[in-house]
């Protein structure tokens, strides 16, 4: 380890040594990057998102708080719902009183259950794409929720909910010569060059995507206001990941808890990317993907001249790299760097704004020489994979503001 290396660390563990956190240090700190050693960054990451107050002795009863009401949440969302479907065939004749699944009144548990499919189904269908070029998503979790794997449950967990309702939503097309085939919109029927994506597990192991479709699932639960929009996926990822690979176990372990509330507090700062609704307002996404054109035309006015004239639109691509904060641009561990500095900002993304303009900058040369469909291709595959280079760029920015 290199000595620059350790003495970050020792500037790390003297902020965070306190008894109370000074945030404007912290922040300082965070923004150059923070070290994996000691679960450092999984620390920092639940401070910087408002997880963790700043006084130290307050956290040791609000962790335990925010982990009860987590297993609260499992309770009543997926082993009560899970329950009562197992049970439905077991008394018939009081069925008539009670809720059925054909009772039409919108309040009905079962019209909810019905409705909640239809979200799990498309959260299942995007958590399982997480990160396909790395196998951490599709591997068992060393800390499998025993609440729900308990072997006495006999309730329906939420992997089989989805087999129960893709194995029923199997359509069938005839083609014109009457020929029916039955296309199965199952997942688990994978074709076979699709390696053991959905290879199940063992009974009692779960995979760590598992944990991450639970995780989104209680959030569209708890906000039905805006639910589940595809993408979400993409912001739960880096953050699951950086807490369930804590070098601490005793952080590790609560990995499902912890990065629920520190999603739900990272998307109450984004969500209004993604409500349609709010695009045109100033705290919505088109306000934004303007304001990244605006910057740009202030730092490089050829450039922004040139995709003008070319008609590339900020939507084109800064859409997903501004809604998805980058997390689609780069490997994991880049993104996760990219989100030190991020998650840092006091202001909150303004540095966001910058960081996508130094990408601009750092291939204009290209961009200028290119047509329409070759700065397209660029925009929408970006070429650049060090990240550090675009930090620099965009703290340049920052600083001849």
């Amino acid at each position: 380890m290199s000595r620059l290396h350790r003495s970050r660390i020792a500037d790390f563990q003297e902020v965070l040594g306190e008894p109370t956190v000074a945030l404007g240090k912290l922040r300082d700190l965070c923004f150059s990057g923070i070290p994996f050693d000691g679960g450092l960054r999984c620390l920092c990451w639940k401070i910087l998102l408002n997880y963790l107050p700043l006084e130290k002795a307050l956290w040791s009863s609000l962790l335990k708080k925010q982990r009860d009401l987590y297993s609260q949440f499992l309770k009543e969302m997926i082993i009560q719902p899970g329950i009562a479907k197992a049970n439905l065939g077991v008394s018939r004749e009081d069925v008539t009183l009670e809720d059925h699944p054909l009772n039409p009144n919108p309040d009905s548990r079962w019209n909810t259950y019905f409705k909640d499919n239809e979200v799990l189904l498309q959260i299942d269908k995007d958590v399982r794409r997480l990160y396909p070029d790395m196998a951490f998503f599709q591997r068992p979790t060393d800390y499998p929720c025993l609440l729900i794997l308990d072997p006495q449950n006999e309730f329906e967990t939420l992997r089989k909910r989805v087999e129960q309702t893709t194995l029923k939503s199997q359509t069938v097309a005839r083609n014109r010569s009457g020929v029916t085939n039955v296309r199965s919109s199952s997942p688990l029927k994978s074709s076979p060059n699709s390696l053991s994506e959905y290879e199940v597990l063992p009974n009692g192991c779960e995979a760590h995507w598992e944990v991450v479709e639970r995780i989104l699932f209680i959030y569209a639960k708890l906000n039905p206001g805006i639910a589940y929009v595809q993408g979400m996926n993409e912001i739960v990822g880096p953050l699951y990941y950086t807490f369930a690979t804590d070098p601490n176990s005793e952080w590790k372990e609560h990995a499902e808890a912890d990065t629920f509330f520190c999603f739900t507090n990272l998307m109450a700062e984004i969500r209004d990317n993604f409500i349609k609704s709010l695009d045109d307002s100033q705290c919505g996404i088109t306000y934004k993907m303007e304001k990244v054109y605006s910057t740009l035309k202030e730092k490089d006015v050829e450039l922004y001249l040139k995709l003008q004239e070319q008609n590339i639109k900020p939507q084109f691509f800064a859409f997903r790299w501004l809604t998805l904060l980058l997390s689609q641009e780069f490997l994991l561990p880049d993104v996760i760097r990219i989100w030190d500095s991020l998650f840092a900002d006091e202001k909150r993304f303004d540095f966001l704004l910058l960081v996508c303009c130094a990408m601009l900058t750092l291939i204009r040369d290209q961009l200028l020489e290119g047509d329409f469909t070759l700065n397209m291709r660029l925009l929408q595959d970006y070429p650049i994979s060090d990240v550090h280079l675009i930090l620099k760029k965009a703290k340049e920015l920052q600083d001849s503001k």
